[in-house]
């Protein structure tokens, strides 16, 4: 649900009824991991997408039934099923997806999404009858004992989904409940991860275009101020007239955070990179020759940076995909990000075995 928060707010704040379709589980290969979110309005309107266009067709008449009436209930699409050549849902996986209506009391928080706060939903999915839909924020001892789950609080159910929430992923899992048991959705909408990119060139405008696309708070630092304008860099949150290092040292900055150099002006590039490298972020990587990379690594030597930190350095900047414009470079930049983040090869997936999508992805956590 949150992964669509702006366009379910807007439709929210309108007052129409809307259904909504959010993968809870994924069991083998699928296109699309847990949190992915589709969403029907009354007049058959659709947006998003929970399989890439594989079982879309099915979850719609699904979400129509959901608008006229039906219970709110997860139905799973797959391969093992008689249906699956109907569906589509060729790769071999399965699909869990939870259908229901939007409840009136989630506009608040779909709205807190949407302005970018960090919010997170849990719902019960499957269970007692009667307890299926129900946020875990409204669960109460009474209702859990009323519908039979006993030997479990309310109170740790809460605490359980906090603490997956602070996973910082969607998540499915289970609580024992006495003979019953309950399967609860985490759904989680973090704070944009921070893209800073410095120096005020044609291939950070790409890579703030590029970035912003993949849902990073972009910033853009160069300390020349006839460069960092605004107008140069449309896909910028925002363009800082300063000193990188200087700018760098001052700013938040987390686990998440990617820091993209693209100066390759040693004058730059030491003293930014010197800090970078002893910050916690995700990314650190530099444009720039072979031959630029080789004296920026003897300055930085130079300067007392450990070795340590040094390998953590993605220098020259990027995957090896033959990019020569700004626009490919960003692609490239952005792939090696990505696989960093991932803990992946990036080789092709034509030279690789197993699972495309990760474990980490699929479906049910044991609560």
């Amino acid at each position: 649900m949150l992964e669509l928060a702006r366009s379910l707010a807007e439709r929210a704040a309108a007052g129409r009824p809307l259904a909504v379709a959010t993968v809870v589980g994924v069991d083998g290969s699928a296109p699309r991991a847990v949190g992915a979110t589709m969403f029907v309005d009354a007049d058959g309107a659709v947006v998003g997408s929970i399989s890439g266009g594989c079982v879309e067709g099915a979850v719609v008449e699904a979400c129509h039934a959901v608008l006229e009436g039906a219970d709110p209930a997860v139905v799973r699409y797959g391969i093992s099923d008689e249906a699956a050549m109907g569906v589509g849902l060729m790769c071999g996986g399965d699909l869990d997806v939870y259908i229901e209506r939007l409840p009136a009391q989630d506009r608040p928080v779909l709205e807190a999404a949407r302005d970018g706060a960090e919010v997170s939903v849990g719902t019960v999915v499957d269970g007692p009858r009667e307890l299926i839909g129900t946020r875990v924020a409204e669960l109460t001892d009474d209702r859990l004992r009323d519908s039979g789950a006993e030997g479990v609080t309310a109170s740790r159910i809460r605490a359980e989904h906090e603490e997956r929430a602070r996973g910082g992923r969607s998540v499915t899992w289970r609580v024992q409940c006495g003979p019953l048991q309950l399967t609860v959705f985490t759904d989680v909408a973090l704070v944009a991860p921070r893209l800073l990119i410095f120096g005020a060139v044609d291939f950070s405008a790409a890579l703030a275009d590029a970035g912003r696309l993949l849902g990073y708070h972009v910033t853009v630092c160069d300390a020349r101020a006839v460069f960092a304008t605004p107008e140069r860099f449309p896909g910028a949150h925002e363009v800082v007239r300063a000193w990188p290092h200087v700018y760098l040292a001052g700013t938040a900055v987390d686990e998440r955070t990617v820091v993209c150099v693209l100066t390759h002006d040693l004058k730059f590039d030491v003293p930014l990179l010197a800090l970078a490298l002893d910050l916690p972020v995700a990314y650190v990587g530099a444009m720039g020759s072979r031959r630029t990379h080789e004296r920026r690594i003897r300055a930085l030597r130079e300067d007392g940076v450990a070795e340590s930190s040094l390998r953590r350095l993605h220098s020259p900047i990027g995957l090896d995909i033959g990019a020569s414009t700004p626009a490919e470079t960003a692609v490239s930049i952005l792939a090696e990000v990505i696989a960093a983040r991932s803990a992946a090869s990036g080789r092709s997936l034509t030279e690789t075995d197993g699972p495309i999508h990760r474990a980490g992805e699929s479906a049910l956590v044991a609560g």
